[in-house]
């Protein structure tokens, strides 16, 4: 009998360093990396005169810098309050305490994504900015802090992957003796450096900056579509498992809308640039 290969788990310490009851997580510096990249990639997006129609682009580096604080707060209380409200409310309301033990992990990126469309909004209608194209800069910017983030979850040995016999599976120290899809890294891949990937080739392309909306909308409906297919591949939230007769997950449920307001997006900035064409 072939005993199925698998790799082992490398058995990163999730804590950099810690020094007295300091610690480092490598979750933490995942975010703080991806916002201050979002950050510098932004500001060199809006100095790119190439990328704006006639050179002139309505967004700039000031602006950037400005937001910098405004969209940290809503990944991270957009974060938090999405994973309370989407994923673990039960726990929560007995151990309102809980809710501060954010080193314990406990982020949804769809609450993320909602705590930093607001923030957006908010600081595009203070400054009288474009809020598309602010969206059209930021959305690219955000990629690599996902992706980063997804890898941080790996060596936390959480968010794992279902039982399979692939040669790449991996037995998590918390997963159990099974091995599991290394699902973070699948998500790594193709929500965070994939399609990184994809909206560079985007923003890059002809004045695809001028058809406000488009790459935004690439983004959500390209993040919406990665997140489905590895929902297929990942163990379901324990606390709430599968949805409607065994197959459906919460992330499906949240990613399906972004999908369709992805794809609304992209076609309406379409639509848009052809109107002002002719």
């Amino acid at each position: 009998m072939l005993i199925p290969a698998y790799l082992p788990f490398p058995n990163i310490d999730p804590v950099i360093v810690q020094i007295g009851p300091l610690a480092i997580h490598w979750y933490g510096l995942g975010y703080v990396v991806g916002i201050l990249f979002g950050w510098w990639y932004a500001k060199r997006l809006v100095s790119n005169s190439r990328l704006w129609p006639n050179g002139n682009t309505p967004i700039k580096v000031a602006d950037i810098d400005d937001l910098l604080v405004w969209a940290a707060m809503g990944i991270v209380l957009g974060g938090r309050i999405g994973y309370i409200l989407f994923y673990d409310l039960a726990r929560y309301l007995a151990n309102p305490l809980d809710i501060f033990a954010v080193w314990q992990g406990g982020m949804s990126f769809h609450g993320g994504f909602l705590g930093v469309l607001i923030a957006i909004s908010l600081f595009a209608w203070k400054r009288r900015l474009p809020v598309l194209s602010l969206f059209d800069v930021i959305a690219p910017s955000a990629t690599i802090g996902i992706g980063l983030v997804r890898c941080t979850n790996f060596i936390n040995s959480e968010l794992w992957g279902r039982p399979t016999e692939v040669p790449w599976a991996v037995i998590f120290p918390t997963g159990g003796e099974v091995a599991r899809h290394p699902s973070q890294l699948y998500e790594a891949c193709l929500e965070g450096f994939l399609l990184f990937a994809v909206l560079r080739l985007l923003t890059h392309s002809r004045l695809k900056l001028a058809t406000p909306g488009f790459v935004a909308g690439a983004f959500v409906a390209g993040y919406g579509c990665a997140r489905i297919f590895v929902e297929f591949f990942r163990e379901p939230d324990i606390q709430i498992g599968y949805i409607a007769g065994g197959w459906l997950t919460m992330g499906m449920v949240l990613s399906a809308p972004l999908v369709l307001v992805g794809l609304f997006l992209m076609l309406s900035a379409r639509r848009a640039n052809v109107h002002t064409s002719a």
